[in-house]
């Protein structure tokens, strides 16, 4: 089995200045992913795709490998996740190595822990599935979503109006915190899975986007909320 962590974590952050590097409960925010990845125990290699020396010295740090800088070209802000980790399986087969498996792990992502690596990992190979990706059920319906039509609310698919919530299909988003791939399959269309991805639901106390300083401070309470539930099951 040869398997790689990708996590993709280049220097500028708009939104939040220092993102990828920012403390986050007393340590850098991307060392929760290295960690997790290293601690799965799943992967031969963890790596970090960074275009920002001093993330690189916390990455090294943290037990992680840079054996390349990010290119120019997939640090701008039009680059790809796409073509950073095509990049990143280029390099490395100019170095002679290839994988089997791939995973994708964002660095602002401190939710993902060694267990779920493991588990998704387990639903990739055990489906001879293309890809794997974490999900979470929207809290509200949808379907029951409204518009603003010459400044009044309508329904956007009216017949839905009337139906209760669980009379409607559950339907999920994408927890933007870690994919799993077939390498062949996924260079082969670039990441758009013809076969699509298995889903691997989330709980909502887990999943937060992190784009201004309010989703930081909500990803805080949610992230120890998490710890102590861990720490309850532990004591059962």
């Amino acid at each position: 089995m040869q398997a790689i962590a990708v996590i993709t974590a280049r220097g500028g952050s708009k939104r939040i200045p220092g993102k990828n590097k920012k403390d986050f409960l007393g340590k850098p925010i991307i060392c929760y992913s290295i960690e997790a990845a290293l601690d799965s125990g799943v992967f031969d290699e963890v790596m970090v795709s960074t275009d920002d020396g001093e993330i690189a010295e916390i990455a090294k740090n943290a037990g992680a490998s840079v054996p390349f800088m990010r290119s120019a070209e997939t640090s701008d802000d039009y680059a790809t996740t796409d073509d950073v980790l095509m990049e990143v399986l280029e390099e490395y087969e100019k170095r002679g190595k290839g994988f089997q498996y791939m995973a994708c792990i964002y660095p602002t992502a401190p939710f993902v822990t060694a267990e779920k690596l493991k588990e998704a990992f387990r639903l990739l190979t055990e489906n001879n599935a293309s890809g794997v990706m974490p999900v979470v059920r929207f809290s509200f319906p949808p379907q029951r979503g409204m518009k603003v039509e010459a400044g009044r609310l309508a329904y956007s698919y009216p017949e839905n109006a009337m139906k209760r919530s669980q009379d409607l299909e559950p339907m999920y988003h994408d927890c933007g915190q870690f994919y799993f791939y077939d390498v062949a399959r996924y260079r082969a269309c670039r990441g758009d899975l013809k076969d699509g991805y298995v889903p691997f639901p989330m709980p909502e106390t887990e999943v937060q986007d992190i784009d201004n300083k309010t989703d930081w401070k909500l990803a805080e309470i949610k992230y120890r909320m998490m710890k102590e539930k861990a720490g309850e099951n532990k004591g059962q």
